[in-house]
């Protein structure tokens, strides 16, 4: 079992072929993240939502990892993919798949 999230293909490709593209990006994900007032668990779950809502399975995995860490139970997982589902639709449910194999597979925290 991984030790770090699993970042998508797509990003490995991004931060192979353009790394100072790769670079600005997280250097701005990680002011965005500073400016955010949000607490962890609820910023992670947010995180998680939204792309459930924008059908971008690809992060899910890596952010569905990071909430299994951060302690966050499966069911919390399964409700912030289902979130949107009044908004966005079935689609939505896309993306569930997703999560519950990333959650599965990833450790925890020690506490479950």
């Amino acid at each position: 079992m991984p030790d770090q999230p699993t970042v998508s293909n797509a990003f490995m490709s991004f931060r192979a072929n353009a790394p100072q593209h790769q670079q600005a990006w997280m250097e701005m994900v990680q002011k965005l993240g500073a400016a955010c007032r949000l607490d962890e668990k609820t910023r992670i779950l947010a995180y998680i939502a939204v792309l459930s809502a924008l059908n971008m399975e690809s992060g899910i995995p890596f952010h569905v990892q990071q909430a299994r860490q951060a302690g966050i139970s499966r069911e919390e997982v399964i409700s912030a993919v289902l979130l949107g589902l009044p908004a966005a639709g079935h689609r939505v449910t896309q993306c569930l798949p997703a999560a519950l194999q990333a959650f599965d597979t990833t450790p925890g925290t020690g506490t479950d």
